[in-house]
């Protein structure tokens, strides 16, 4: 009896010949269910937007950074936030020590957001920007920059992540409680819809679940089961169906199990078809159609060896490609170690320009479709996939099952079960657990000093001295009393960042109203 399974625990036979009868046998790329693309020439008419996650120290040092990937051919911008940022404080709060400018671009005011786009003009590049708990916030610094560039918020192209619920699960980045923190997203799609037309204010993320250890079918079902939560929170308060979801975006991990990544894209477009047509009844065609950016595993990276996470990483971008990604970040090698230095960065961003002009996969549009491999996998993925949604439905939906702690549970599972198979010996890892090196060369790496926080603290001693500061208070007093309320809170949000109000004073005022969230301790 074989033994032999996939990264899903989906047991594969020795091969696999006609008796496999795809579902999608009959399906045409650009039509519904979408299992082989969402549109009809795919790549034969665009390549996918090439887009590097960057962002590091101060705006400036950021900026330069993001024109040095805009000339060597990146097609769109991806922006990373320092955890200060991510999770309201300013650089000069006590709780900021230590992490100013470390894992992304520190953002503390709309003087900063104008530095890290300067010269880069908003109306002629789209942004996607990594943030969550702050989401509304960084929008709205964003909008006023168009603004200051002339560019009006109609204009304006882009994607913030403001996935919340994957936060409560999985990466831990939350400031309130989910039903306040739910508001602010409903807020915001509901403002973007009127005010941001071209603007995908959300990104529902299975990358990070997937990161912290759950499988494939997991990360298909948690994202996909999340965003039922969101879109039915959108339809309890009033918005029609065929006027949001449109703008609705996705974000998924690509690991290097090559055929099982390729057919789980395939299903999350296929199922979310389904889910959108007959669960909400969605007549607009875009409606149903799965959007999605992938990044390149950040977990399957080692520090043994970097230059191996070369071709790893090579190997999960054609993954992504075959699977009909809309954008792509791919890694660089020493992400391992450290942020990554601008040869690394150039050698990722080449890798996708190698995979989408000199591989010839993007020459016909799901170039997969047929093998009966890949076709079984997708047809076992949608029927597992299927059973979870089934599962979380009975529970009564993703914030119960939060709460519950199923989904923490599951993935805890998950990836105990996949250390076990690598220290065991049974799932090899290249450089680390077999094929190693006694020596290990030395490798330049990035690093960022404490340096960033003294300079950010005295722009922000600085701010505070030549901004309103009658205007900045009054500005936060009525984003307060909103929140109070049940207004949406997007157009105080913009008025408090056009005064100068900071990050950290916009959080707090939510502090005070939201009140902090405390994770149920599970075990």
């Amino acid at each position: 009896m074989d033994k032999i399974k996939t990264d899903s625990n989906i047991p594969v036979k020795r091969f696999y010949d006609f008796t496999v009868k795809p579902r999608s046998k009959s399906e045409q790329p650009g039509k519904h269910p979408f299992t082989r693309g969402i549109h009809p020439g795919m790549y034969r008419d665009r390549l996918w937007t090439m887009r590097q996650y960057t962002g590091f120290g101060t705006a400036d040092q950021t900026n330069q950074r993001f024109k040095y990937l805009l000339e060597r051919g990146q097609t769109g911008l991806s922006m990373a936030f320092d955890l200060p940022t991510q999770i309201g404080y300013d650089a000069d709060d006590p709780h900021a020590e230590g992490e100013v400018g470390k894992v992304g671009v520190s953002i503390t005011s709309l003087k900063d957001m104008m530095t890290c786009f300067n010269g880069i003009p908003l109306d002629k590049v789209s942004t996607s920007m990594t943030i969550n708990s702050t989401a509304s916030t960084l929008l709205s610094l964003y909008i006023a920059t168009g603004e200051s560039q002339g560019v009006k918020s109609e204009q304006l192209r882009g994607t913030t992540q403001n996935d919340i619920l994957k936060e409560y699960i999985a990466r831990n980045t939350y400031i309130y409680p989910p039903r306040p923190s739910m508001r602010l997203i409903g807020d915001m799609i509901e403002y973007c819809s009127k005010k941001v037309p071209q603007w995908y204010p959300i990104s529902i993320s299975g990358y990070h679940m997937r990161e912290a250890g759950c499988n494939a079918i997991q990360e298909v079902a948690f994202t996909l089961a999340n965003a039922i939560e969101y879109i039915q929170t959108c339809i309890d308060r009033g918005l029609k169906i065929d006027k949001f979801a449109p703008r609705l975006s996705f974000f998924f991990c690509c690991t290097s199990e090559f055929l099982e990544e390729i057919a789980k894209f395939r299903v999350a477009r296929r199922i979310y078809a389904k889910i959108l047509k007959e669960r909400f009844h969605a007549r607009d065609p875009k409606s149903l159609q799965l959007k999605f950016h992938v990044q390149t595993s950040g977990e399957s990276l080692t520090a043994q060896q970097p230059d191996n996470n070369i071709v790893r990483v090579a190997i999960q971008s054609m993954a992504a490609v075959l699977g009909g990604c809309q954008s792509l970040h791919t890694n660089s090698k020493d992400e391992a170690l450290a942020l990554p230095t601008e040869a690394a960065v150039k050698i990722a961003l080449r890798t996708q320009q190698i995979v989408g002009h000199e591989s010839g996969i993007t020459k016909t549009v799901d170039p997969m479709a047929g093998s009966y491999y890949v076709e079984h996998l997708t047809d076992t993925i949608e029927d597992e996939v299927n059973k979870y949604l089934k599962k979380i439905d009975r529970m009564g939906g993703s914030l119960v099952g939060i709460e519950r702690g199923f989904f923490q549970s599951e993935i805890r599972q998950n990836a105990y079960r996949l250390k076990q198979e690598i220290d065991k010996g049974d799932r090899i890892i290249v450089g680390v657990n077999k094929f190693t090196d006694t020596a290990e060369q030395k490798q330049e790496i990035m690093k960022i000093d404490n340096s960033i926080q003294v300079k950010q603290t005295q722009n922000l001693r600085e701010l505070r001295n030549t901004r309103d500061n009658r205007k900045a208070e009054n500005a936060l007093s009525k984003m307060k009393s909103a929140a109070e309320k049940a207004e949406n809170l997007m157009p105080y949000i913009l008025e408090s960042v056009r005064s100068y109000a900071t990050l950290g004073e916009i959080s707090n005022t939510f502090r005070e109203v939201f009140g902090i969230y405390q994770p149920k301790e599970t075990f």
